[in-house]
């Protein structure tokens, strides 16, 4: 076994091999602009691009012109719920929850500055909201409801099938972001009554760089103003020239994890995941998991440790590489939001982990990491006059 052992498949995945195999020559061979159709090096790229459309609507079940591409999760967010709203000529209404990515938040606080109403679903301790929280919230004037797939953090999956059902029901655009749901979980976006829906890259063994939004087509007409200008590319919803290569290889990441979800590389990772728990709660005391255990993805495990700060622990096992959070906050030392959305106390807050399993992991490096892990954490507690067992 070789270290160091890397754990953090929420904040970014590695690169398949196969991934990179189908990539390279779009950096040096196929290097055209998708957009140059006088020559065949354009015409490669383009061909390139839209077989990769196709396998990303695959992975979803959507078409392949319901695809539309962007730098990444962070603006697909920004794109559905700015662009979406955008498109009312007056001020309304959006359903979140507290708990979302930033990449939603954040959007909505703009929205609110436009005048917008925003209401923010607080979410049980378990890290769920409901579909009738959903309902009772909804005013004359709701345009967008968006709700995560699965929370980035403690892993939670949301009803997403129910509260996409409602919307439709009522005429409402749904937007879920499915960054870490996407090639995880099995997900359908016709069963699933999603208008909108983002995807990232790196979350699923591709590059970093490139990421998609699903928008739906169809009736009812769903309107998408572009929030980059310059072009009209992408049907107009994003210009920019397209990332050959990276989208190239985020549409084989997409057949890739089609292919594990038809397989047994679900239940592969999920085995590995309930090993590391099992390990932890027999070999460390006043340890628990955050958020609910049947409703989460196989991936995840936030494992709270009394006693013990989250920093401390990582700094003490630096051979295996976790979080304490969403990658994206790692700067602020404050409290997560989604901990402080889940009731958790604030001196437990500081005292969590995150362990994301992921595709190249192995049983091995469970084993060590629960080894490392108590070692740690009975060292830690006994530095600490606080803790009492």
């Amino acid at each position: 076994m070789d270290l160091p052992i890397y754990l953090d498949n929420h904040a970014t995945t590695p690169v398949d091999p196969a991934v990179v195999e189908v990539m390279v020559p779009y950096l040096t061979q196929r290097f055209g602009n998708a957009a140059s159709r006088s020559h065949v090096f354009g015409m490669q790229a383009r061909a390139g691009v839209e077989k990769a459309r196709g396998q990303v609507a695959a992975l979803i079940g959507a078409t392949a012109k319901e695809i539309v591409w962007t730098s990444g999760g962070t603006e697909a967010d920004n794109l559905a719920i700015l662009g979406v709203t955008d498109a009312f000529t007056e001020p309304g209404h959006v359903v979140t929850t507290n708990f979302e990515h930033k990449a939603v938040l954040d959007p909505c606080k703009v929205l609110q500055r436009r005048g917008w109403k925003v209401t923010y679903l607080p979410v049980s301790p378990e890290g769920l909201v409901t579909v009738d929280q959903v309902r009772d919230a909804l005013q004359s004037d709701t345009r967008l409801v968006s709700v995560m797939a699965v929370n980035n953090e403690i892993g939670t999956i949301q009803p997403v099938a129910a509260i996409g059902a409602l919307c439709r029901e009522k005429g409402i655009a749904f937007h879920t972001d499915a960054s870490q749901a996407v090639g995880k979980i099995p997900v359908d976006v016709v069963a699933m009554n999603i208008d909108l829906l983002t995807i990232a890259s790196h979350k699923i063994y591709g590059p970093k760089g490139v990421g998609a939004l699903y928008v739906r087509r169809g009736r009812p007409r769903l309107s998408v103003r572009p929030q980059i200008h310059g072009g009209g590319h992408e049907r107009g919803m994003r210009s920019g020239t397209l990332a050959v290569p990276n989208i190239v290889a985020l549409g084989k990441a997409a057949e890739l994890c089609q292919e594990e979800l038809a397989g047994d590389g679900l239940e592969s990772i999920r085995t590995l995941r309930d090993r590391l728990w099992d390990g932890l709660s027999a070999s460390v005391d006043d340890c628990w998991v955050n958020g609910s255990w049947e409703h989460r993805s196989p991936q995840n495990l936030h494992v709270g440790f009394k006693g013990v700060e989250s920093q401390a622990l990582m700094m003490a096992m630096r051979e295996i590489a976790v979080s304490s959070g969403s990658a994206c906050s790692s700067a602020n030392l404050e409290a997560s939001h989604v901990l402080k959305a889940i009731k958790e106390p604030e001196e437990l807050s500081h005292a969590a982990i995150r362990f994301g399993i992921g595709r190249f992991n192995t049983a091995e490096e469970i084993d060590y990491t629960i080894a490392k892990v108590a070692e740690s954490v009975e060292r830690l507690r006994a530095l600490n006059p606080l803790y009492v067992d």
